[in-house]
């Protein structure tokens, strides 16, 4: 019997812990029905929270504690459920949660207990010091802090799912469920994990995370230079320009322009403006006004192919594919707050 314990406290999705545990308890249930009712099931399960009582989820709903958090305690694998918070700075700041958390979660990894969390929390896994070195994944809207901040990390934040030195780490809240099932295939079985896939409609073969980013409304720094370069670059996007031609509309050089854009914006003017290109291609294809041909035009590609080979390499993807995917979710409306929360 596997041993796992989700570990929760104030301020995570309340779908994140039951989510897990359903898919838990249908590869239970399968397992059961295959290997005989009245054996043990595989998978064993309770929720713990740092002081042992109920923990407050984002919506306000109470998640019960099984017991306190107990970091020497035996177990085959932890969860954590991400925080659901628009201000990380703030999250970081709560020292009695994150502490004790991180500590106890070096433990468990020193003692060879597979780890696993989505979203934010692989904040919490990175502020242990857990994913130094090694690869992570995290919600797509916090990429940018992500890497800012631990720098020595490879975020892959194009993945749905990573996995190294027996840690997981997934995307949003929903990949939580695709996180179990990763679980349950290393303590049960691929055909079980498969299965359980099959039984809720999980799907194993998503499409990577940049398929839903967007470029942020904001500037998001304070570089005059660079928010002027930033306005040019959407105004010209169709007739295209080089960096020489931004340069000298800006009256600098392009080794400034270079340097500075780097600092403000984390990538180098080029880079930004093939993001920008297709993140505007992918709005456009959402609207589903213009063919796919005369979207690569609009945003400055006058060689096709070039186009759709660089969609495809940004949200893996290819053109056609994507508008079938996401025609109707401009409908939708764009990210809120709470959607940049994440979690």
């Amino acid at each position: 019997m596997q041993r796992i314990r989700i570990w929760v406290y104030d301020g995570i999705l309340a779908s994140s812990v039951a989510g897990v545990i359903d898919v838990f308890m249908a590869a239970n249930a399968v397992w059961a029905e295959r290997n005989g009712r009245g054996k043990a099931p595989p998978l064993q399960w309770r929720i713990e929270s740092l002081d042992g009582k109920p923990v407050q989820t984002a919506s306000g709903q109470l998640v019960s504690a099984d017991a306190p958090i107990n970091a020497r305690a035996a177990a085959d694998a932890i969860v954590v459920p991400g925080p659901f918070v628009v201000d990380l700075e703030r999250f970081f700041a709560r020292t009695d949660i994150l502490k004790p958390l991180c500590a106890a979660l070096r433990r468990q990894h020193e003692r060879g207990t597979l780890l696993a969390s989505y979203c934010t929390g692989s904040f919490i896994l990175a502020e242990a010091g857990l994913l130094d070195g090694g690869v992570a994944t995290t919600h797509w809207a916090r990429a940018k802090i992500f890497a800012k901040r631990y720098p020595d990390i490879d975020l892959r934040v194009s993945e749905i799912l990573t996995e190294q030195n027996n840690i997981l780490c997934s995307a949003a809240v929903t990949t939580s469920l695709n996180l179990a099932l990763r679980i349950v295939e290393k303590f049960v079985g691929r055909q079980i994990a498969e299965d359980i896939g099959r039984i809720m409609l999980i799907d194993s073969n998503r499409v990577p995370q940049s398929s839903y980013a967007i470029m942020p409304e904001e500037a998001g720094h304070s570089d005059a230079l660079v928010a002027r370069a930033q306005r040019f670059m959407e105004k010209s996007l169709r007739q295209g320009f080089n960096l020489a031609e931004l340069a000298r509309h800006l009256s600098v050089s392009e080794r400034t322009l270079n340097r500075r854009f780097k600092l403000a914006v984390g990538v180098a003017p080029l880079q930004y403006l093939q993001t920008l290109r297709v993140d505007v291609a992918k709005r456009l294809l959402q609207q589903g006004r213009l063919t796919v041909d005369a979207v690569g035009e609009r945003v400055g590609y006058r060689d096709l192919s070039t186009f759709r080979r660089l969609f495809r390499r940004q949200t893996g993807l290819s053109p056609r594919d994507y508008q079938r995917r996401f025609l109707h979710r401009t409908r939708l409306g764009g990210v809120s707050d709470a959607g940049r929360a994440a979690g």
